[in-house]
C-alpha cells in the first residue's frame, strides 16, 4: 500500500497519511510523497479544496523517529525554506485530525487553512520529550495561530492539548464527533469549491500575506489582489445576487 494515498470526489481532494502501524509518522519516502501530492494538487485545475487526514484513526506522529535511530536517517526540514510545509499552498488544505496530530504531525495541521478535531483528537509538541527540535514550522506558526504565552507553554513542556481545550484556544476550528472528522472536513471543503474562486482565492491570499505589513501596505496589496476577482467574476457573482441566489449562505456555483 502507498504511504500517502490521494482520493478525489470531484472538485475535493483528500489527502492520506497511510502509516497507520508507526501512527501515520512519516519516514523520508513518506516525507518525499507528501511533498509531491502537495504539489500535484497545486497543479491540477480541477482539484479546489484538499483534506488532509491520516488512516485508522490517528494523524501523524510526525517524522519516524524509529528510522532515525536505526538507519540514521537525516531529514530535510519539513519547513525551511523549500520543504512541502515551507509556504501556503495556492488553493485551501483542511486537516481533518482523529488521534495524535503531535510533534511534526502537530506541524503538518498547523500547515493547513483550518483543523476540524475529533472530538478525541490530540495534539502536542511531543518532540520536547525526546530531544529532537523542531523544523516543521510549528515554533513559528503555533505563535501566530494562538499567541505566544500559549504556544510557550505548549512548546516548553511538550504537553498533550486535548480537542476542547484546541478549540478553546483557537488550535482547532470545528470539532467533530469521534470518526467523524474527516466527512466534516470533507463536508466543509465540497462548501468552499462550491463558491466563487476567484474572490475566495484573492481574500485567502490577502489574509495569509498581511502579516507583518504595516495597515496601509496590507490594505493596498488587499485591493490589488481583489482586482483581478473584481474584473473577472465580480459583475457575473452581482448579477447571481440580484437574480435572488446565494442570499442565505448557499454556494451558487458562479466563478
Amino acid at each position: 500500500m502507498s504511504k500517502i494515498i490521494v482520493e478525489n470526489d470531484g472538485p475535493v481532494r483528500t489527502i492520506i497519511l497511510n502509516r497507520p502501524a508507526a501512527r501515520n509518522a512519516l519516514d523520508l519516502e513518506g516525507s518525499a510523497l507528501l511533498h509531491q501530492a502537495f504539489l500535484d494538487f497545486e497543479r491540477d485545475e480541477g482539484a479546489l479544496v484538499a483534506v488532509i487526514c491520516g488512516a485508522d484513526g490517528t494523524f501523524c506522529a510526525g517524522a519516524d523517529l524509529n528510522e532515525m535511530a536505526d538507519k540514521g536517517a537525516v531529514y530535510s526540514p519539513w519547513a525551511g525554506t523549500d520543504g512541502p510545509l515551507s509556504r501556503p499552498l495556492s488553493k485551501p488544505l483542511i486537516a481533518a485530525v482523529e488521534g495524535h496530530a503531535v510533534a511534526g504531525g502537530l506541524g503538518i495541521a498547523l500547515f493547513c487553512d483550518m483543523r476540524v478535531a475529533g472530538d478525541t483528537a490530540m495534539f502536542g509538541f511531543f518532540c520536547r520529550r525526546f530531544g529532537v527540535p523542531g523544523s516543521d514550522g510549528t515554533s513559528v506558526r503555533l505563535p501566530r495561530l494562538i499567541g505566544p504565552g500559549r504556544a510557550l507553554d505548549i512548546l516548553n513542556t511538550g504537553r498533550p492539548v486535548d480537542a476542547q481545550e484546541a478549540m478553546a484556544i483557537g488550535l482547532a476550528d470545528r470539532v467533530a464527533p469521534t470518526g467523524q472528522a474527516r466527512s466534516t472536513a470533507e463536508a466543509i471543503a465540497k462548501t468552499m469549491a462550491g463558491l466563487p474562486q476567484a474572490a475566495l482565492l484573492a481574500d485567502r491570499w490577502s489574509a495569509l500575506n498581511q502579516e507583518g505589513m504595516s495597515l496601509a501596505d496590507a490594505l493596498g496589496a488587499e485591493a490589488q489582489g481583489a482586482e483581478h476577482a473584481k474584473q473577472t467574476a465580480a459583475q457575473d457573482g452581482a448579477a447571481v445576487f440580484a437574480g435572488g441566489a446565494g442570499r442565505s449562505g448557499e454556494p451558487t456555483g458562479s466563478s
